[in-house]
């Protein structure tokens, strides 16, 4: 995948990895525990084989996805995210939540399995041990050598 943000900001930089069409949506598949080819040509509907292929291999490629052979003739594989690939889910949940919010009609919500009830996202410091609200929070740019 071309790096198309050459900017040094963690946004852009991530969007380099995961922001060209389908990839997103197909590590969601594999997240949500859509493990085959198949499974996941089936629900992608409008992606081509081609494609769905080649985003399966930059997942893997990027430590996000990893793949086990379970059929040797033909070959097929199954995918299974890797914990990075994991921690991608609260990426979804945010965009699930603003999608909730913004979005006419709303397509999903995000619920607590045990109540039911529709859950919020919240942001926790560890230093003070306590939640903050947005408004406390903002971007610290790292130094060089802090990037590293």
């Amino acid at each position: 995948m071309k790096q198309r943000y050459p900017m040094e900001c963690n946004i852009a930089q991530t969007l380099n990895l995961v922001g060209d069409r389908w990839t997103m949506l197909v590590l969601h598949e594999v997240l949500i525990g859509r493990h085959t080819f198949n499974e996941m040509k089936k629900q992608l509907s409008g992606i081509s084989a081609n494609i769905l292929s080649e985003r399966l291999k930059h997942l893997e490629t990027l430590g996000l996805v990893e793949s086990k052979l379970y059929t040797e003739h033909p070959p097929r594989f199954s995918y299974r995210p890797t914990e990075a690939g994991s921690a991608f889910s609260t990426v979804f949940d945010a965009l699930l939540l603003w999608g909730r919010d913004h979005l006419d009609p709303c397509y999903k919500k995000l619920i607590h399995t045990e109540c039911r009830t529709e859950v919020e996202m919240s942001y926790y410091c560890s230093c003070c041990s306590r939640r903050v609200d947005r408004e406390e929070l903002e971007p610290a740019v790292l130094e060089k050598e802090e990037a590293r």
